[in-house]
């Protein structure tokens, strides 16, 4: 590893439509710890007919009625944006959902796209957010992969700069054995691209464990409560859980980077072996003339004598002078 990992803190639309929750939503995230926050922005109009279905765990109120209600304004995008990159030193990240939400965030200059797995197959606003020219962060929760062949071509053929594939499981939460570690190396060697992980699992193992396996970025949906209104909330880390989550990362990037020399390392802790480590003593008081034999010897603490790596060297020598039991033996006493 090399660069450090890109923490994502997904908000989505939890923030209910109040710019002031929404504030409130990217401070705690950067006080967290985060590199970056990241929201959705829908056009009902533009991503879907009327009857278009609710996904299977949210049944609260129609798709077209809660994306209505939570919208925001260019002026409140601005606004985010803004709050985010100049008072909360955190990068704004956003998932347009249609070409006329990719067009909305051209308008207040985004600097990264995130492309939501269900867009993986929306090749016009592939081909929108590619000519931007930014760098692009692609989902795959639900694609297999030709589809994902498919979307890494056209972003690329129309001058997509710097993309990172995210493996993903749409699965909401998703189970650890669902997560599809294994696909990260293969998506860096399929497509020679950086991989991250977006996650949709509870708790922080899953995450921690792709940071060491490659993952250059990772996303996790977080909550200020599990307990508010919305689709993501209940499956989404609390800001304890996210500061906990960034906190482990970090440590795990420390002891991934910084390679140690073994014998170095064992020479520099000379203190620890000479307490822990055993030397070669009588087991029993001993003649002199007595031909060593195992049972002649023990090892026991500390490691002040010959040390007890070295006890089939001891055995067979013959003593030359009489030792008292639990006295370490001596190589000057031995022929």
């Amino acid at each position: 590893m090399k660069t450090k990992t890109r923490i994502i803190a997904e908000i989505g639309n939890t923030h209910e439509g109040s710019i002031g929750l929404a504030k409130q939503f990217i401070r705690t995230a950067s006080e967290c710890g985060v590199d970056a926050v990241k929201f959705q922005v829908h056009l009902f109009e533009a991503e879907s007919l009327p009857h278009a279905p609710n996904p299977p765990y949210f049944k609260d109120e129609s798709r077209k009625e809660y994306f209505d209600r939570t919208a925001f304004s260019m002026d409140q995008w601005r606004a985010l944006k803004s709050f985010a990159e100049e008072d909360c030193n955190v990068d704004f990240i956003c998932s347009p959902f249609s070409v006329e939400a990719v067009q909305m965030m051209q308008r207040i200059a985004l600097t990264t796209y995130k492309i939501a797995s269900g867009e993986v197959t929306n090749i016009p606003m592939l081909e929108a957010i590619a000519k931007i020219g930014n760098p692009v962060l692609l989902s795959s929760g639900m694609s297999n992969w030709e589809e994902l062949d498919l979307a890494v071509r056209v972003l690329k053929i129309n001058g997509c700069p710097h993309l990172t594939i995210l493996q993903c499981t749409s699965e909401y939460p998703c189970m650890p054995e669902h997560a599809g570690l294994n696909l990260l190396r293969e998506i860096s060697s399929r497509y020679d691209v950086p991989v991250g992980f977006s996650d949709h699992t509870l708790g922080v193992a899953v995450p921690v464990a792709a940071v060491c396996l490659g993952a250059t970025v990772i996303e996790k949906h977080f909550t200020l409560s599990k307990a508010m209104y919305g689709p993501d909330a209940a499956f989404s880390v609390t800001p304890e859980e996210l500061r906990f989550l960034v906190n482990t990362i970090r440590d795990a990037e420390k002891a991934l980077q910084h390679a140690i020399d073994k014998d170095a390392k064992a020479q520099s802790l000379g203190q620890m072996k000479f307490t822990f480590e055993k030397s070669i003593v009588a087991a029993n008081d001993l003649s002199a003339g007595t031909r060593l034999e195992s049972r002649h010897l023990t090892c026991k603490k500390p490691a002040s004598g010959i040390p007890s790596r070295q006890f089939y060297d001891v055995v067979g020598k013959t003593l030359k002078n009489d030792v008292s039991a639990n006295t370490c033996i001596e190589w000057e006493w031995l022929e």
